[in-house]
């Protein structure tokens, strides 16, 4: 067996998405060779997924011309020779506008090729006693088996050009009766489970998402957050990414005995269990967080500005932050009064227009407002364009306002006179009344979204909208 000695630790694309090939540096003198067959540090360098491997499998095969496949698996492959020469096919089975791409190539130990869930592996061995070696990142299951796809070696779509015709190779019989391409039903996209489905920020991300079918919604009749049972009820392995769009908001009630219990339960145990499952199953976790982590001191905040929240559901949202910051593959979207469908601020302050009511409102809190809308078309940007994990803040574009503000805002679009609402301090406004301290400056720096290519709308162009449709009698941000 003659290897060509390679000295630099190279990757190439291949027409198959996320199948990359990769050329291996071998040492080698009188004794033999030497290689770094997996090199985590490196492969990652080179734009390889941290895929996390779990076990490591050999298949030996003593003579020229063994064919095994095709085979797609529910898991990812990092494949090598350890010994001898193969010609690799790989075709791609996964549901999307690529399935059926083919790629081939011939492997001796100086290279190695990753596979992605769901693309269908063959290989043919050119030389006697071959071994073949394959890093996996899930353990084999009958229940895993279940979801394979298989494609015949000989399918004439695909039209593998094997370097031995099928004929003369050593075949099992199972891999003579798989499919052809026609017959290949496509292994599906791992799933995105949005939690917190039926608020406000879940109806819009169902809008966000309508057209995706690898998204599946879920309110609390579906996953209840504060049941234990609920996080162990679904197979995670076939899940890539949840969205926590579920939170106790009650902001007042949560400086009751009752309300701190149940803001801590959903806003960070809950929270906490759902950051362990991202832990362990690899997966991305979105999670929605609030101006109320800070205390409205600083004219502007930032993604780092240090927590220092002023009442109880400041404090668990700011907990519930800290829970998922330590995720690997982790999006805190940080919003500020958002406005979305159902019962909200601007369709309150439009239904006492219509009535003729002059309400006095708080003039000393400023913020922006973020339609439901741009925040769940932020959250869709931040997963398609694989932005850098982190925290971002979120609200609409526009000069800071008073709550007044808006409200008057609101009066004159809904056909009223802006004059009729008046100004009154939070301390007056809530005298009498069990509330939590409020910040009283929630502006939010975007300039970290907008350079990750989000633009949200002014909010002026979205009050407009929501004005109009509940004059139309349109329930919906």
């Amino acid at each position: 067996m003659s290897i060509e000695f390679s000295k630099q630790l190279t990757a190439t694309e291949t027409p198959i998405p996320g199948v990359v090939l990769f050329d291996l540096p071998v040492h080698g003198d009188n004794r033999g060779w030497f290689k770094e067959n997996w090199q985590r540090e490196k492969m990652l360098a080179l734009a390889l997924p941290d895929f996390k491997p779990v076990q490591n499998n050999v298949s030996f095969n003593e003579k020229v011309g063994t064919t095994r496949g095709i085979h797609a698996e529910p898991w990812d492959k990092f494949i090598s020779v350890a010994s001898g020469k193969i010609f690799g096919a790989w075709v791609d089975l996964r549901q999307g506008p690529t399935f059926g791409n083919v790629f081939t190539a011939t492997m001796d130990p100086s290279q190695a090729i990753f596979i992605p869930r769901g693309v269908g592996n063959a290989f043919q061995t050119l030389e006697d006693n071959t071994a073949y070696t394959y890093l996996v990142n899930d353990h084999w299951s009958a229940d895993a088996q279940g979801q394979y796809s298989f494609l015949n070696l000989a399918d004439e779509t695909a039209a593998i050009d094997w370097p031995i015709p099928l004929s003369a190779a050593e075949l099992s019989d199972k891999d003579k009766a798989h499919p052809r391409l026609s017959e290949v039903v496509p292994m599906p996209s791992r799933m995105t489970l949005v939690l917190g489905a039926n608020g406000q920020l879940g109806k819009a991300l169902r809008e966000a998402y309508k057209d995706d079918l690898s998204v599946e919604f879920a309110g609390r009749t579906e996953f209840d957050l504060t049941s234990e049972e609920a996080f162990g009820s679904r197979n995670w392995k076939n899940y890539d990414t949840i969205i926590n769009a579920a939170a106790y908001t009650a902001v007042d009630a949560a400086e009751s005995a009752d309300g701190r219990r149940a803001a801590w339960q959903i806003n960070v145990s809950a929270v906490a269990r759902l950051a362990r499952l991202a832990v362990e199953h690899d997966l991305t976790l979105v999670h929605v967080s609030s101006d109320y982590v800070f205390d409205g001191t600083s004219d502007l905040h930032s993604e780092d500005e240090e927590f220092s929240p002023l009442g109880v559901y400041g404090q668990t949202k700011a907990a519930g932050d800290a829970v998922v910051s330590v995720v690997p593959k982790h999006y805190i979207v940080r919003a500020s009064w958002v406005i979305g469908d159902g019962n909200n601020f601007v369709r309150t302050m439009a239904k006492l227009a219509a009535a003729g009511v002059k309400p006095a409102v708080v003039n000393d809190q400023t913020g922006r407002l973020t339609f439901a809308v741009d925040l769940a078309e932020s959250i869709r940007h931040l997963l398609d364009s694989g932005a850098e994990y982190g925290t971002y803040n979120l609200s609409n574009e526009g000069d800071p306002q008073s709550w007044a503000d808006i409200a008057a805002d609101v009066f004159e679009l809904a056909g009223a006179d802006r004059d009729d609402i008046s100004g009154v301090s939070t301390e007056e406004y809530f005298r009498d009344k069990t509330a939590a301290t409020r910040p009283l400056n929630s502006v939010l720096d975007l300039t970290k979204l907008t350079e990750s290519g989000f633009e949200p709308l002014p909010h002026s162009h979205r009050l407009r909208e929501m004005i109009a449709s509940q004059e139309n009698g349109i329930g919906t941000a």
